[in-house]
């Protein structure tokens, strides 16, 4: 393949598609956008947040923004109507919009809150399914369509998070799997992107630190050394399962973590501790 044609094919991989993402005024959905934008698709963009949507709006002609709290089901059935109305179309549902709760450590069972746990899984978990349920109703008579969600590490790992963040993320993955059996019936596929910690605005705010001190705690973390984590990351990896890249791919947890998941430093940090102290 000619090299100067190359760009010009992978600019265009979302040429002539409509992608709804939620959560998407800032954070990985706000990056997701822009980077679907730039891949030619036209996005729609929800959330709750309409100062940040507005402004993302203006900064690009083919990004529109809709009011929409995930976890009110009138809220989606008018974010996927309003878009079928406007486009006659939907090729990608990515349902990013996601919560922390009130924080992501330190709450034991005995003490956590009712309340927060309900609005946790009300917003990360029935709100993915809403959108999976609207996005499906359009997609079978098309025969076609990507649904991603985003998931996260909480997915792979144990004992790091809330225990509602934890349960919302693994039946996020449980959810992607029963759908990619249904779905794949009508050429739909259905993916979910598990993220470690990127420094979003979910993330800062949880711990109280800026985007600075977010990066820094994170890659010290980190297993893979030399790379920090960034919203734009976790964006390559919606638009490649979003893209006929990947159309033979459904039912895929996506792990975006530099291998974290796949290791404990317990051990050795529990090994370093007995012996400074000697």
């Amino acid at each position: 393949m000619d090299s100067d044609t190359f760009p010009t094919l992978v600019a265009k991989r979302f040429e002539g598609k409509v992608a709804v993402i939620t959560g998407g005024a800032s954070g990985i959905g706000a990056s997701t956008a822009k980077l679907f934008a730039r891949h030619g698709a036209k996005v729609v963009i929800a959330d709750i947040q309409d100062d940040l949507g507005s402004l993302i709006c203006k900064e690009n002609q083919d990004i529109e923004f809709i009011h929409c709290d995930v976890s009110q089901e009138n809220d989606v059935k008018n974010l996927v109507d309003t878009t079928m109305a406007k486009y006659g179309r939907l090729d990608i549902m990515f349902s990013n919009a996601g919560i922390a709760g009130i924080g992501f450590t330190g709450f034991e069972i005995g003490t956590c809150d009712i309340n927060d746990f309900k609005k946790v899984i009300d917003v990360n978990l029935f709100g993915s399914f809403l959108c999976a349920k609207y996005a499906a109703r359009v997609m079978i008579p098309a025969k076609k369509g990507s649904i991603i969600f985003t998931s996260s590490a909480a997915s792979v790992i144990n004992g790091e998070t809330s225990h509602a963040y934890a349960t919302s993320k693994h039946a996020i993955v449980g959810l992607t799997k029963n759908l990619c059996v249904e779905l794949g019936q009508h050429g739909i596929r259905v993916n979910c992107i598990s993220p470690f910690a990127v420094a979003s605005p979910m993330m800062t705010g949880a711990f109280g630190v800026d985007q600075a001190k977010g990066e820094e705690i994170v890659h010290e973390a980190a297993n893979l050394k030399g790379v920090h984590l960034k919203a734009e990351d976790v964006a390559d990896a919606a638009v490649y399962l979003g893209s006929d890249e990947s159309r033979y791919i459904s039912g895929l947890n996506l792990v975006v973590d530099g291998g974290y998941s796949t290791t404990t430093p317990a051990l050795k940090m529990a090994l370093i501790a007995h012996f400074s102290a000697q």
